[in-house]
């Protein structure tokens, strides 16, 4: 998506489109299946191997409630910004718990018609966009994954044929937060993607699936922006645009009463939301991160404003 000035590309998401259920571009497609084995289909002729459901529960120890987030990540120069959202995470993140594992929905990951997890000792880097300070490009966070939490990520997802993947690492609606919320990667860090075919209702049911794993040490994050309309940012300065404060504000109202029908139908609900979120790939890690709260849980709002004049940044936690 191209913005308007200083002749950047900022690209608001990656669509990436499945090829057949059998092997993915490049590399091998894992699909899990019911029962007491997960068979994983190899490049190499597609053999299926199963691993041991009781040997991958071990992988995971029983935690207190881990947090659930809501990032909103904005503009990726914040990635090499010293500002107030960028020393916000960083003293968020002096205060969450050890996790054993953190997983990350991000606006920056769709695969239409599937949902992928990433399945990799290592995370490459992505720079998922173009004409900004090369600074930016080296920007650095060598992450590990775990390919045993994933089979047990698409265990919980069965039912919807997650698909293990190889070939994706971290964009940047995850290392720009990353860097500032977990310095150190020490802990496994795993993408789940957005079927960006999925209604919102039914996106909300599947992120729900794995809401059991904050109490085997998971913190999720979801990373997007529940305001983004891009193409009407002030590049040059100047206040939030009238729309964007009401949406943000009323969403945030419906977050904090739990309002879940509004939220999975922004466009049936509110006036603004066909400008405030003209595409919804950065809406729906929003809709992620809540499918994971636990009934009755509190969440606590951090960032909350907007940059650029339409991009929101408000953010949340559980507490």
């Amino acid at each position: 998506m191209r913005s308007r000035g200083r002749g950047a590309l900022w690209v608001a998401a990656r669509k990436v489109r499945p090829s057949s259920r059998a092997c993915l571009t490049g590399s091998c497609s894992r699909r899990a299946t019911s029962g007491d084995m997960i068979e994983v289909s190899t490049k190499s002729g597609c053999r299926m191997t199963s691993y041991s459901i009781a040997d991958l529960d071990n992988r995971l120890t029983p935690s207190e409630l881990m947090p659930v987030m809501f990032v909103g990540h904005g503009n990726p120069m914040h990635a090499i910004s010293d500002n107030d959202y960028t020393r916000t995470w960083t003293r968020l993140g002096q205060q969450l718990p050890v996790a054993q594992t953190i997983v990350v929905v991000s606006a920056h990951w769709l695969t239409p018609g599937a949902t992928h997890i990433t399945d990799a000792p290592k995370n490459p880097i992505i720079y998922d966009f173009g004409g900004f300070p090369d600074e930016l490009s080296r920007v650095r966070y060598d992450s590990v994954g775990d390919t045993d939490v994933a089979r047990l990520l698409a265990r919980q997802l069965v039912e919807y044929e997650a698909e293990l993947d190889k070939q994706w690492g971290l964009d940047h609606g995850t290392w720009s937060i990353l860097k500032f919320l977990a310095p150190a990667p020490e802990v496994p860090v795993l993408q789940i993607s957005i079927d960006y075919s999925m209604p919102l209702p039914k996106l909300y049911e599947l992120y729900g699936r794995l809401r059991a794993m904050r109490r085997r040490g998971v913190i999720f994050i979801g990373s997007g922006n529940i305001v983004h309309a891009l193409g009407r940012a002030k590049w040059h300065g100047g206040g939030a645009w009238d729309w964007a404060q009401q949406f943000d504000a009323d969403t945030a109202a419906a977050l904090q009463e739990r309002q879940v029908g509004k939220l999975l139908d922004p466009y049936g609900t509110w006036a603004e939301a066909r400008i405030a979120v003209p595409t919804d790939d950065h809406y729906r890690p929003m809709v992620a991160a809540l499918s994971l709260l636990e009934d009755n849980e509190q969440i606590s709002f951090f960032n909350d404003s907007i940059d650029m004049g339409s991009i929101g940044m408000r953010s949340f936690v559980t507490v």
